[in-house]
């Protein structure tokens, strides 16, 4: 059975006790904000603020102001339909509401990337996954690595927008990691790469409804998706096909795109090339078994725990 919804007493806690109100983020599935985006300021670039201390960890007095000017400063934006960037337990990322379809169209713009290409969905709770996900693993697995520098790909669920990676025609469809990592599960070592006569229906319909889900083992990210109360779109914070970003200074050539750049310090060691590496991509979609997308930073510790509630590697990974 599958646990409760989200608790809103929570949230609206933690909401409070930023001086803030809880939500609501909008409408998920009419792909629109309740209330119209305001528009975005047309440059001089973004407005920057920094965390109190590490960044990762909730500020204490009395630097907890700095922490709740930049919850509510990230909040309004987010709300306002505008593109924020964020520090995550991996990567800095750049932030929209999942619900706003202009903001999800501004994020593509400011990293010229292609739309056939997916965004990931960032969550507060593990608890919400049930509601944006069709979830078919132990709720165990998922609390062991959740909160974490991973992202799962499963099906999503009615309640996310529909205009949230909509733009993959079967021709991309087959090009894409998820549908990679279906026929990676079901094929065997001998099998072909996948043609349009070789994936069944099911199969094709299936990789065009998944998602990627982070909840990042970030405090101020998870105050951040819990006072927004909605999915937000999440992805890395640099020019598609460019190296990611550990520290804000990487990413300048954005800042103009951006409304607010949240600045958490330094992430990890920049001089070590697995920094940059990005959070451990898994395929939850299929039953019993999981499949590596991308090893990302975390590979060894999240097999450990796949394997250890039952599930079975596919025949081949992507690396």
């Amino acid at each position: 059975m599958s646990p409760a919804r989200p608790c809103r007493g929570l949230r609206a806690a933690v909401a409070a006790s930023m001086g803030l109100s809880e939500g609501p983020a909008g409408s998920a599935r009419s792909g629109r904000l309740l209330r119209p985006p305001s528009p975005a300021p047309a440059a001089p670039g973004a407005r920057l603020l920094r965390l109190p201390g590490s960044g990762a960890v909730r500020a204490a007095s009395p630097e907890r102001a700095g922490w709740t000017e930049a919850l509510r400063a990230a909040v309004a934006e987010l709300r306002a339909g505008a593109v924020v960037a964020v520090p995550t337990d991996t990567l800095y990322g750049l932030a929209c509401s999942a619900s706003c379809s202009e903001a999800l169209g501004a994020v593509y713009l400011a990293k010229g990337r292609s739309e056939t290409k997916p965004l990931a969905v960032c969550l507060g709770r593990v608890a919400d996954v049930y509601r944006y996900c069709h979830v078919r693993v132990p709720e165990g697995l998922l609390n062991d690595l959740l909160p974490g520098p991973v992202t799962l790909v499963m099906e999503r669920s009615e309640e996310l927008n529909k205009d949230l990676n909509p733009f993959t025609p079967v021709s991309q469809v087959l090009l894409c990691p998820q549908t990679l990592a279906i026929w990676l599960l079901l094929g065997s070592k001998s099998d072909p790469l996948p043609t349009p006569s070789s994936l069944s229906d099911d199969a094709l319909s299936l990789a065009s409804k998944l998602v990627g889900v982070r909840i990042p083992d970030h405090a101020f990210m998870q105050d951040l998706a819990q006072v927004f109360g909605g999915p937000l779109a999440l992805t890395s914070a640099n020019l598609s096909s460019q190296a990611s970003s550990l520290n804000v200074q990487e990413f300048e050539d954005l800042w103009p795109h951006l409304s607010l750049v949240i600045d958490g310090g330094p992430i990890g060691d920049g001089q070590s090339p697995e920094c940059r590496l990005g959070s451990t991509v898994v395929d939850l979609s299929v039953p019993g078994k999981f499949g590596i997308i991308r090893p990302g930073c975390a590979l060894e510790s999240t097999t450990v725990i796949l394997q250890k509630y039952g599930l079975f590697p596919s025949h081949r990974s992507c690396s």
